[in-house]
């Protein structure tokens, strides 16, 4: 399937409509008395209060916080939006999830802009469509106007390198090493690969048992995809078109024995703990979120390839542009609050972290601290520190690598998942 990238940006314009997700319960917020629907502005001591707890009072009516997720980022911080909800009843009325999928993101909000009628005023998101909507121009700038609000002396290495990715115009939320891994079944593959040429062997000798998504809709696909020129030592890591000789030819190879890519990282998931799939391209919060919901076994093991480096994984928030000034307000509110150490300790529950340094496990919910002892490895801690790692590709760099793999590997092999 060639995708090139206008199509990715304005392309599929009848996938752009997404499903509004009813709400779970989630865990207690900070103790708050909330006053009832359609509440004034704070009074004084309300806002001393609120100055007290971080976040900055701001007056007027109350908002819909209208919210697409496209990148998974509700899993880790779902709970941290509903607390905000909670504890400032005059700032949000209501909030409405979507989700959707990275490439029709762009789409969807320029129809929406064109149109001047923005019904989405937060954006949840992974690099891929970051990327995109940093081209397109679709974007509200956030720092510096928000810098001075925000913890960034705080911020963890990886988080500084999403947030300069993010070019002022996005803010992590969460973060992890990433990847590249490589996730397998050891019931079926009872030797994992040691090497780069054990491993095309292996997918020689089996196969349609190895696969990975279209790294335009996926964090493990584009791990991979960006993670393929260190362990190979390409020419220029950092140039896809000009510096990427070994790795195209490595991944177009191994692309000859996958029966497919599917545009979504949870059907790979799917196929693996069917048991259709023996081994599949991961990060380490697609391996261990899949294992903690039962999505795929709690045996499943991992692997690197010699000379792997780690490339930054994480999601961002973004404000398109066009919201209103109230609208804005209250989203600089949350983005704020977001980032409060209590509040940073509930991103465990989804595998991929806070961006905070300032905050642990200890300070989230006794389930999530559960959940987390039962499925991290030890081994991530050693890895972490051992293996060197790189911020993900700039902006023009991860759009060409995207459209190349798409032209050139996935073509008419990429099967949509809706």
């Amino acid at each position: 399937m060639k995708v090139t990238r206008r199509q990715f940006c304005l392309g599929a314009l009848a996938a752009a409509s997404t499903t509004l997700l009813t709400g779970c319960p989630s865990p207690a917020s900070p103790d708050t008395k909330p006053s009832a629907p359609g509440a004034p502005a704070p009074t004084s001591a309300q806002a001393a209060a609120q100055s007290a707890a971080g976040v900055p009072a701001t007056s007027g009516e109350p908002i819909t916080i209208s919210i697409i997720d496209v990148g998974g980022d509700l899993n880790s911080t779902k709970d941290i939006i509903e607390n905000f909800k909670k504890k400032f009843p005059e700032k949000v009325k209501e909030i409405k999830y979507q989700t959707g999928t990275a490439p029709e993101l762009p789409a969807k909000i320029k129809i929406q802009q064109d149109a001047g009628k923005l019904d989405t005023n937060l954006l949840l998101h992974g690099q891929d469509a970051g990327a995109f909507l940093r081209d397109q121009k679709l974007l509200l700038k956030i720092l510096p106007d928000l810098e001075k609000r925000l913890p960034l002396d705080k911020f963890n290495q990886p988080a500084k390198y999403l947030l300069e990715e993010g070019e002022g115009f996005s803010v992590p939320p969460v973060v992890s090493f990433g990847g590249p891994l490589f996730v397998y079944n050891p019931n079926k593959v009872k030797e994992p690969p040691k090497s780069v040429d054990e491993f095309k062997a292996w997918c020689k000798a089996n196969p349609g048992k190895f696969q990975y998504a279209r790294p335009a809709n996926s964090g493990p696909g584009r791990s991979i995809l960006q993670g393929t020129p260190f362990f190979l030592k390409d020419k220029d890591p950092k140039d896809p078109i000009n510096g990427w000789e070994k790795s195209w030819a490595f991944l177009k190879e191994i692309g000859r024995t996958v029966e497919y890519y599917p545009t979504r990282t949870a059907q790979t998931m799917k196929e693996f703990g069917e048991g259709i799939r023996w081994m599949m391209a991961g990060i380490m919060e697609w391996e261990m979120n899949p294992r903690a919901i039962g999505t795929i076994p709690m045996d499943s093991q991992i692997f690197f390839l010699p000379d792997t480096t780690w490339v930054i994984d994480g999601h961002m928030w973004s404000i398109p542009k066009g919201v209103s000034d109230r609208e804005k307000d209250v989203l600089y509110d949350l983005i704020e609050f977001m980032l409060q150490p209590e509040q940073q300790a509930y991103t465990y529950k989804a595998f991929i972290g806070p961006v905070v340094t300032n905050t642990s496990v200890d300070l989230a919910p006794k389930e999530i601290q559960d959940v987390v002892t039962k499925v991290w490895r030890p081994e991530y801690a050693k890895w972490t520190k051992e293996m060197p790692n790189t911020p993900t590709l700039p902006t023009k760099q991860l759009v060409d690598a995207m459209d190349k793999w798409d032209r050139e590997v996935g073509a008419d092999q990429v099967k949509t998942f809706n």
